[in-house]
């Protein structure tokens, strides 16, 4: 059967790969440490889970209006304003099943072949996929280990040429927990409105922040929000990965167009999610505070362990849920770091270069995991580099 040649431009996002292989070894017997998944370990709150229980029952099981049903909307608007500062109409927003429909419909309504995306490097690996995938030239910047994560804005503004059509920003980031400050968005903002660019911010981690550092949107600075497209959803802040509930924020034109790709892809997001969604934004919070403060303390316990361990170095991230150590002290590569402790320590986690070429002399551990797991794969860790040098040459 022909195969369309685009496809050969579509990338992957390897956690699921290793996930694969892990579960492969565990089926052999072996004890694996999963660290490699960005999937907070909790359970959906209770509350929100009564919430979808009750729409079921209540006969939200037909098709909705692909945009969304129409409370959701204005659940989300409502929250959006008061997170971001700024006024929101529901007809400015479009509800998908997960985050990622957001990312490709937007760049699927804005981008055309030759045109020029900027987007953060190491950064979300289907970044990357999308742009190539659209026949759009993909523009990586650089983000540098010793601005805690972040971008130089005269890097930016050098990459961007008269065929750059889109910047893409991530903010708190994976896979390196980074945070641009205000300073960093205002300097991004005068350089979109001055080369007349569209803004893609991916804020699904807004909520998952430490240390007083709180999330600052793009949106809030003026004449941003008609030339953003925002991004954020429920997975992360409310444990709600396997509900297939996201969302897109953006100028009621490409809302349009949005929701003309979803009538088209998916009809639209299963109308007992969104009831849930709800719940889960106009309803208790406390429950998601208490993840987010247990994963400050596993964030402590990750980071002072892998600082102890020789040929490690790990930066303190202030949002999200992973770390990314640099592991160049250990003379070895990012894909055989990765590779070695799977296979002879049971740690799965992800090479660098997963996240783009600027991740080489990285990895990547999510901490969403208990910190019981996480202090077994430190030990395991520890024990695996101190056995390097008997192991031979990188390969």
């Amino acid at each position: 059967m022909h195969i369309a040649n685009r496809m050969a431009r579509l990338g992957t996002e390897t956690a699921f790969e290793v996930l694969v292989k892990a579960k492969a070894l565990e089926a052999q017997g072996r004890d694996i440490v999963h660290l490699e998944i960005g999937e907070p370990d909790f359970d959906t709150p209770q509350n929100i889970i009564d919430a979808g229980r009750d729409a079921l029952a209540n006969g939200f099981t037909h098709y909705g209006p692909s945009a969304g049903l129409p409370q959701a909307r204005e659940s989300i608007a409502a929250y959006v304003a008061k997170t971001r500062g700024i006024e929101v109409s529901p007809d400015e927003v479009v509800i998908t099943p997960g985050a990622k429909p957001i990312m490709f419909y937007a760049m699927m309504a804005t981008i055309d072949e030759g045109d020029e995306v900027i987007y953060p490097n190491p950064g979300f690996p289907i970044y990357e996929s999308v742009i190539n995938f659209l026949g759009a030239k993909a523009v990586p910047l650089p983000l540098q280990e010793e601005k805690e994560f972040r971008f130089d804005i005269a890097d930016l503004e050098a990459r961007i040429t008269p065929n750059t059509r889109m910047l893409i920003i991530n903010t708190p980031q994976n896979p390196t927990g980074g945070i641009l400050t205000e300073e960093d968005l205002r300097g991004i903002a005068a350089l979109v409105e001055q080369h007349n660019l569209i803004l893609f911010s991916d804020e699904i981690y807004s909520r998952i922040t430490y240390d007083g550092f709180e999330h600052t949107s793009i949106l809030k600075f003026p004449g941003m929000k008609e030339r953003t497209i925002m991004l954020d959803g429920f997975s992360k802040t409310y444990a709600m990965t396997g509900w297939r509930l996201g969302y897109g924020v953006m100028p009621a034109p490409i809302a349009a167009l949005v929701s003309k790709l979803q009538t088209n892809c998916t009809s639209c997001t299963a109308s007992f999610t969104q009831m849930a969604g709800i719940e889960a934004l106009d309803g208790p919070q406390d429950v998601a505070e208490e993840m987010i403060a247990e994963f400050k303390r596993r964030r402590d316990v990750i980071v002072d362990g892998l600082n102890a361990i020789p040929g490690f170095r790990c930066h303190r991230p202030h949002g999200a849920f992973y770390v990314f150590p640099n592991i160049e002290g250990t003379g070895r590569s990012s894909a055989f770091m990765a590779d070695y402790l799977l296979n002879h320590a049971g740690v799965a986690c992800l090479s660098g270069t997963a996240f783009g070429a600027h991740g080489e002399g990285y990895i990547r551990f999510s901490y969403a995991n208990s910190i019981e797991n996480i202090e077994k794969a430190l030990g395991r860790i520890r024990e695996a580099v101190a056995k390097l040098d008997e192991i031979g040459a990188n390969v």
